[in-house]
């Protein structure tokens, strides 16, 4: 943030003033708020940020399949309703929660610097993927982490599990429940204090992540003042990978109920983006890479490479049959 912007936002929010940040109300959610939030007053003094807890659809129906919920956005919509409605000035979202198209009225002003992005393996038995016995229970909502599974595993059992981070943990622990392990985002289990209770950090090469995994989004009004605010706390590094990752899950059809895994990273200058797109089954795999130049003179015309590399590869995966496998879903 220039200076001048900084002096400026300091005198539409003098000291005091409240900024509201909208969130769901699990363990997790307010962790990432209040990171968000302490984010913000560093770089503003003198600015409070107030966190207010939204319901959303994905939060109330906490035992029927993600999949089955049915449309995009269960985590996200009723936040970006409120950013609409004026009730909450900015908003808070695991990126990868976040439908692949934008709001209208709506912008993401800024992503965090990315967290660990690989999955972890839970288990009471302390299992690893390789040490589960053969039909052992593994209890997952994500159609990407099922099918990724059975292509790893063919004969074990993909249980559905719902509920928060902590809910679903208390339910992995549960003797009377029919769980041998779950797989879940290690980054959660980082941001809960959890950590040490993953039996095992799965690989990238084993278990791509989901696109923008481990990666916070801030979002707000897309005419909001505090705009100049939110990009102070922008990761670039990380909103190129996200981009290029969220550009290819676009192309094949959006939706994180689709078996589709991403991942970028940005060295050097070079942005890298491995992707895979699976039979929901886990009979078939699409794995492909590519790279492309991402210097460039401003953050705008990056972008614009990050994205057209995402749609590249999509269009890669498409023309190895990613269509067909996808048919399914």
């Amino acid at each position: 943030m220039k200076y001048e912007e900084l002096n400026d936002l300091k005198k539409t929010n003098p000291p005091g003033q409240i900024i509201y940040l909208g969130a769901r109300a699990s363990i997790l959610s307010r962790w990432q708020a209040n990171y968000v939030a302490k984010k913000l007053e560093q770089s503003c003094p003198g600015l409070c940020v107030e966190t207010k807890i939204q319901s959303t659809e994905g939060d109330r129906v906490c035992e029927i399949p993600l999949p089955e919920i049915g449309g995009k956005g269960v985590f996200t919509f009723e936040i970006e309703k409120a950013l609409l409605e004026n009730k909450i000035d900015i908003a808070v979202h695991s990126f990868k929660d976040l439908p692949v198209e934008n709001n209208p009225g709506l912008t993401i002003a800024a992503i965090s610097e990315r967290a660990d992005p690989r999955d972890a393996l839970v288990s009471r038995h302390n299992y690893q993927l390789h040490s589960l016995p053969k039909g052992a229970s593994v209890g997952t909502s994500s159609t990407r982490r099922a099918a990724q599974l059975l292509f790893l595993r063919p004969d074990l059992k993909v249980t559905h599990i719902r509920g928060n981070v902590d809910t679903r943990i208390k339910k992995a622990f549960d003797p009377n429940l029919d769980y041998d392990a779950i797989i879940i985002a290690y980054a959660g289990l980082v941001r809960i204090g959890l950590a040490r209770i993953a039996s095992e950090i799965i690989s990238i090469e084993k278990m791509l992540p989901a696109p923008a995994q481990g990666a916070l989004a801030i979002q707000c009004q897309e005419n909001s003042h505090l705009i100049p605010l939110i990009n102070s706390i922008n990761h670039i590094d990380t909103m190129l990978a996200t981009t290029a990752e969220r550009a290819f899950l676009r192309a094949l059809g959006g939706g994180c109920s689709l078996p589709v895994a991403a991942l970028a990273e940005y060295v050097n200058g070079q942005l890298k983006l491995m992707g895979a797109v699976y039979a929901r089954d886990g009979i078939a795999k699409i794995g492909l890479e590519q790279s492309v130049s991402c210097e460039a003179a401003n953050l705008e015309e990056a972008l614009l490479k990050a994205g057209e590399l995402g749609k590249q590869l999509a269009a890669l995966a498409l023309s190895k049959g990613a269509d067909k496998l996808l048919e399914s879903v």
